[in-house]
């Protein structure tokens, strides 16, 4: 089978495509799963660069979906031809998160999906909505499910309220349709008028330019009359969250996911406790929570938003794609 691997000293040019062993027949509690797609996250974007250390020619990709070809003893959730899509977590299924690291992340820990097949635990994946291609499925493992739990698990986001969304990559647009699926008012970001468009296009109520507003979080108060956004999707990091608390109601709810800005920085601690809100980092989510955003999706026909899709052997060049920052929505990988 094709595969493709990310050796050291790790970089896009280490990234090679080849042929591998075949994983073999499923045992007890497992499936074997033909991957047709992956969908591109910055979390696999930092394993196959180095930022994020991991073993010597690593499968990347976290997100992996496609049809079960073989099922194991003692499987009975899934069945030969259904279609799948994998978990970040294989082993939390439900209940408080139990893990603090990546150990066991397909694509980083482990090996993960940019390979035609795989044989893994049942439990490491969910059915895919029904009527989803699989470059759609795939997207939701990592970037759907962050979106999902930071607003609605989480946040218990409710029609009505305000959520500010940051740029226009998988998890802040993610973010835009389920507020927007659940009723509530959006405000995002961008530095491009034409994604802003785009935004307002895809359900946004009101958009900022954060290049010519670069005091956003000011005029996100203006915009809700001085009150703040119930939710921010702070997906920037040490850059950006000191206007994201700005933007945030008395109260409110910050979902700190993503480091585009940097690991590390200054929070304006004085200005959160003012606030008097909820700061809440979080690392995707449970087996149980994905399936609940999945019949969620199902219930409202929800697409997700898919800017491109290369082939497995132009894994490199989707990863390129993606580091240039033009892309609205997922990238995807299709095999």
């Amino acid at each position: 089978m094709k595969l493709a691997t990310v050796s050291h000293p790790f970089g896009l040019d280490q990234l090679t495509v080849t042929e591998g062993k075949d994983p073999g027949a499923p045992g007890p509690d497992e499936i074997l799963v033909r991957i047709h797609a992956n969908s591109l996250n910055y979390h696999d974007y930092a394993v196959v660069v180095g930022a994020l250390p991991t073993a010597d020619n690593r499968i990347p990709m976290a997100d992996g979906a496609g049809v079960v070809e073989a099922v194991g003893e003692g499987v009975s959730e899934f069945a030969v031809g259904d279609h799948v899509v994998s978990t970040f977590f294989p082993h939390w299924l439900d209940g408080p998160a139990p893990i603090d690291n990546f150990s066991t992340t397909p694509g980083d820990g482990v090996d993960g999906y940019a390979r035609e097949r795989v044989v893994g635990p049942a439990q490491g994946f969910t059915h895919a909505p029904k009527g989803y291609s699989h470059a759609e499925a795939a997207t939701l493992t990592t970037a759907g499910l962050t979106a999902w739990r930071a607003l609605v698990v989480n946040g218990n986001l409710k029609a009505g309220d305000t959520v500010l969304t940051l740029g226009t990559g998988g998890v802040s647009i993610f973010a835009v349709q389920f507020a927007k699926m659940m009723g509530a008012r959006v405000i995002a970001t961008s530095s491009s008028d034409a994604k802003l468009e785009r935004l307002k296009a895809l359900g946004a109520d009101d958009t900022i330019n954060y290049k010519t507003t670069p005091a956003w979080g000011q005029r996100v108060l203006e915009l809700t009359g001085g009150q703040g956004a119930d939710h921010v999707i702070e997906v920037g990091g040490p850059g950006t969250l000191p206007e994201s608390i700005d933007a945030v109601r008395i109260g409110g709810h910050i979902s700190l996911i993503g480091i585009l800005t940097g690991v590390a920085g200054d929070v304006p601690t004085l200005k959160l406790l003012a606030r008097q809100a909820r700061l809440q980092g979080l690392i995707v989510g449970s087996r149980a929570q994905q399936q609940e955003m999945i019949r969620a999706i199902e219930a409202n026909d929800m697409r997700p938003v898919i800017d491109r899709s290369f082939s497995l052997d132009e894994i490199a060049d989707a990863f390129r794609y993606e580091e240039s920052g033009t892309h609205f929505g997922k990238i995807c990988l299709e095999f």
